[in-house]
């Protein structure tokens, strides 16, 4: 899952990063280009057709429109415990989104006004292990329905506290034959240890007249985890279609939970398949309870959305003890690799920052994949797999060695700090297995990438993707000692991994000024030519502006740890919020030069879409903040246009 980045205030600022000024230049009128599906298309691409906007004149951009949910206020006591993650689409004229908590809504994509709400009335009061989160919904035409028939058009909304909603597209009313009343329950049979210990908060999917949905599960608290099941639901009546358990396949002697697809997934309709990023079983940090590597787990799962069967599973983690789930949608292409032929791909990142490149139909590497040792010697009781699989190219997107001599600080006493932090630790570079001396983790477990993936231009073949570099140290604590731990240290995040020998202690390594003891940049943008696997260009993203203010003034480059996408134009611009400060920005594609920023209310932890309407294209982000990157709280969806 994505973990906290509370880098403390009064060291950053000493950070920075340069901007460009905006302009303003007439737009042209442009040909219509929707947002159908939270990635842009069914398989997650990002990529928009629209062209108006350009490097030339993106420096005019203003705000045209905006939209608050309204949910500071109705949820004023637990926006700090909400993260405002959603993407908007576009589909049927009119633009659909949804709040953290799970309000629903439709809105006129010319200026944003509302055209219908749907509230569930969801309990604030919980604690979910991912926050309060929506990232987006889904749209569906009944093929077989009348145009203006009730619920011909309808928008499939999955919930915190696990239902699924099917609304008239054109009303916001809730669909009466589906379901009780509009809705079923999203995960029938979930036996939690707790009423929060499960949500749904990536969008579903739909195909074939099947909506697929996934869960984000409680991490490290106990070894019996519920399963991370995937569920697929009539379209029309809500009845149950078929489940999927990644673990179902782990064998005799596997004791786990989990596995869950708790990232977005992506659709191929002509093929008739769906595409799952699974997360690692329980516990996630000893795996003693559940030898080998845990059938689909850490996986990209293509299975067929009639039901449910699994096509090919290939896994990119073996036996993870590190957390480090597929947390990604996988990106459906078409590519050919070195003058190879061009063939239907997936490409996955990871929090790793490895990026895997597999054939679609057969699951079999496009872009070759090794298996290398990688560190041993785990606590007792652990069996890890000897190797682990990395892909040829292109290289790792995200610093995954470190040695003490290469600490970072502010000062000479800064930096030492953060050396005898991480000469204390065990640090065998990537994969070095957790222990009770305490381990570092290299990327940490919030990437790497994570769930706001990548960006593909197919006419170009290269992926725009945003990495974070930050370091935890993960700690085992025998069993009888978690309790106390907890009670000694109520600030740090201690989790029992119940009915394991070992607890959990994990810290984000930051020197005692509070900044980072890695070295920066601590957030990039890449840029990877797909069909060679070289890196084209990296580029700092972020800034500390909203975190310390005037920090930006005294050094600069370094980037921040982000939450969120990129998306890609066909004009040649790649539209990216995400960082810890409250801007969109806009890139040179070819290049990776920052063309243009927008100021936000607040933090836009989330992925942007772009669309035209009328001939002018919009691109829209939600500014509300996010609870795990503490920024700044909001409600508001921005869109910006180029002047009339």
């Amino acid at each position: 899952m994505i973990q906290r980045f509370p880098f403390a205030a009064s060291a950053l600022s000493a950070l920075a990063l340069s901007a460009c000024a905006p302009g303003a230049a007439p737009p042209a009128p442009a040909a219509e280009a929707d947002w159908p599906y939270y990635g842009g298309d069914a398989g997650g691409q990002r990529f928009s057709t629209a062209a108006q906007i350009t490097p030339a004149n993106v420096k005019g951009l203003k705000v045209a429109w905006t939209y608050s949910t309204g949910h500071m206020q109705t949820h004023a006591e637990a926006v700090e415990r909400a993260a405002f993650e959603a993407t908007p689409i576009l589909a049927g004229g009119r633009l659909f989104l949804c709040s953290p908590f799970n309000v629903a809504s439709a809105h006129d994509p010319g200026d944003g006004k509302a055209l219908w709400t749907f509230d569930p009335k969801i309990d604030d009061t919980l604690r979910y292990p991912n926050s309060f989160n929506c990232r987006g919904v889904a749209y569906w035409r009944d093929p077989a329905a009348p145009a203006n028939a009730p619920c011909a058009e309808r928008i499939f909304m999955a919930t915190n506290d696990r239902r699924l909603f099917s609304l008239d597209a054109a009303t916001g009313k809730a669909c009466a034959g589906f379901g009780q009343g509009g809705q079923v329950d999203a995960m029938p049979g979930a036996q939690l240890a707790r009423p929060a210990g499960a949500q749904i908060t990536s969008a579903p999917v739909v195909i074939g007249g099947v909506v697929v949905v996934g869960s984000s599960i409680d991490d490290n608290q106990r070894v019996r985890e519920i399963p991370g099941a995937v569920r697929a639901f009539d379209a029309l009546t809500g009845a149950l279609r078929w489940t999927y358990d990644p673990l179902q396949a782990a064998g005799p002697g596997v004791v786990a939970g989990a596995a869950n697809v708790w990232a977005p997934m992506s659709t191929d309709p002509a093929r008739g398949l769906v595409f799952l990023p699974t997360s690692s079983p329980s516990p996630d940090f000893y795996g003693a309870a559940r030898p080998g590597n845990a059938a689909h787990a850490n996986s990209v799962v293509a299975v067929k959305a009639a039901t449910g069967e699994v096509v090919w599973a290939f896994q990119t983690t073996h036996h993870d003890v590190w957390d480090y789930d597929v947390p990604a949608q996988p990106t459906l292409a078409m590519l050919g690799y070195q003058g190879g032929p061009v063939r239907p791909a997936v490409i996955q990142t990871t929090k790793q920052g490895l990026v895997f490149t597999l054939d679609r139909e057969t699951g079999q590497p496009i872009i070759p994949v090794e298996e290398r040792p990688v560190p041993q010697g785990g606590e007792v009781g652990e069996v890890l797999s000897p190797t682990q699989p990395f892909p040829v190219a292109p290289e790792p997107l995200a610093p995954n060695r470190i040695r003490p001599q290469d600490a970072f600080g502010l000062t000479p006493w800064d930096r030492d700090a953060c050396r005898k932090l991480i000469a204390g630790a065990r640090n065998e570079g990537l994969y070095t297995p957790p222990s009770t001396q305490g381990t570092i983790l290299y990327p940490f477990t919030g990437g790497g990438s994570n769930w706001g993936g990548l960006a593909f231009d197919a006419r170009r073949g290269v992926a725009f993707l945003n990495t974070s570099s930050a370091l935890h140290k993960v700690t085992l604590i025998p069993a009888e000692r978690v309790a106390g731990e907890k009670q000694a240290h109520p600030g740090v995040e201690i989790s029992p991994q119940a009915g394991a020998p070992y607890g959990m202690r994990r810290e984000l390594l930051v020197s005692p000024l509070g900044l980072p003891c890695n070295p920066p940049p601590w957030g990039v943008l890449t840029a990877v030519d797909m069909t060679t696997g070289k890196v084209l260009w990296r580029t700092p993203l972020g800034t500390t502006r909203d975190l310390a203010p005037g920090s930006q003034f005294l050094i600069r480059g370094v980037g921040t740890p982000n939450i969120g996408g990129p998306i890609a134009t066909a004009s040649g611009l790649v539209f990216i919020g995400a960082a810890m400060d409250n801007y969109l920005r806009a890139f040179d594609a070819a290049s990776g030069q920052e063309l243009w920023k927008g100021r936000l209310p607040a933090g836009g932890q989330a992925t942007p879409m772009t669309y035209v309407w009328k001939g002018r294209q919009y691109v829209v982000i939600a500014a509300g903040g996010h609870a795990k990157g503490d920024t700044k709280r909001g409600d508001q969806i921005i869109a910006f246009a180029l002047p009339q």
